[in-house]
């Protein structure tokens, strides 16, 4: 059975899901979208990526030609229209089509886009043994040029920073901000535990607000676990206790390893294990 595509109102075969070469999502990079996860059917925290989605369009000033009641309706049937039980859905909004230019005036349609397929999940061995990771030397974008909060479709700078971390041979890749401080990896958050503290960048350290990154900080809280949004260095990283990402394709997983230097005694720590199942927990419920 061909993937069905949603694009403009209609569920599509992949094969005929197209959109105009000049639209500017195509052109410029002009458009936002959100990845979500599905588990047991059921897309995971839908509301949160949607509020997401609608945000990110509104400081872009891209305005979405549905509603948000009507995005979701669309969304499910999308991931019904599939069968997908466990597995990813894409979502992306274009400017649409216009000229030769980047006056956002001179454009229409803007196209509603919603992939819903399986997804390309990190090896399990990574969860037991920990990921080892590199700094790359391109920076994250100064938000005053292009703000991390918003999910935008110019994901550039991201994929200059995931080549240095292949080129590695390490799939994720650090990213510092403008100051030097830790901002965020190439798609995962990051978080560092020092004497039974949770520590993660804040939002203004250039860091995209990621919706797992803040479920886990919940479920942390709930844990009765400190929880610190405050800037931090490599440093703090390399003298940690444990080290992880979250993300969306990523979940919880552990970092054993920076540039070459042991975080910890080198294996994933009982408080990144701990957040990890019950993250899990969260996703079967």
């Amino acid at each position: 059975m061909s993937l069905l595509v949603y694009i403009d109102g209609k569920l599509l075969p992949k094969e005929d899901a197209k959109i105009s070469v000049f639209d500017h999502g195509l052109l410029y990079g002009d458009g936002v979208f959100e990845g979500i996860r599905v588990y047991k059917s059921k897309v995971f925290l839908m509301q949160d990526h949607i509020d997401r989605l609608y945000e990110s369009a509104l400081a872009i000033r891209l305005e979405i030609p549905l509603s948000k009641p009507e995005m979701i309706k669309a969304v499910n049937e999308t991931v019904a229209a599939n069968h997908i039980e466990n597995g990813y859905v894409r979502l992306v909004i274009t400017r649409g089509a216009g000229s030769l230019g980047l006056d956002i005036r001179r454009t229409s349609n803007p196209q509603v886009i919603i992939i819903a397929d399986s997804i390309s999940l990190y090896d399990p061995q990574l969860y037991v043994d920990g990921l080892k990771i590199i700094t790359a030397a391109t920076i994250r974008n100064h938000p005053a040029a292009l703000s991390a909060r918003v999910k935008s479709l110019n994901y550039l700078n991201n994929i200059l920073a995931k080549i240095e971390g292949t080129d590695a041979g390490c799939i994720e890749a650090l990213m510092l901000n403008h100051k030097g401080e830790v901002a965020e990896c190439t798609g995962d958050n990051i978080f560092i535990i020092k004497q039974g503290i949770v520590k993660t960048p804040p939002v203004d350290a250039g860091i995209l607000e990621g919706i797992t990154r803040n479920t886990v900080i919940k479920l942390a809280e709930q844990s009765g676990i400190t929880v610190e949004q405050l800037p931090f260095t490599r440093h703090d990283i390399f003298v940690a206790d444990e080290c992880f990402l979250t993300g969306s394709a990523a979940e919880v997983i552990p970092v054993v390893e920076l540039d070459g230097r042991m975080i910890g005694d080198g294996k994933p720590g009982p408080v990144t294990r701990d957040l990890n199942e019950k993250f899990k927990e969260l996703t079967q419920a």
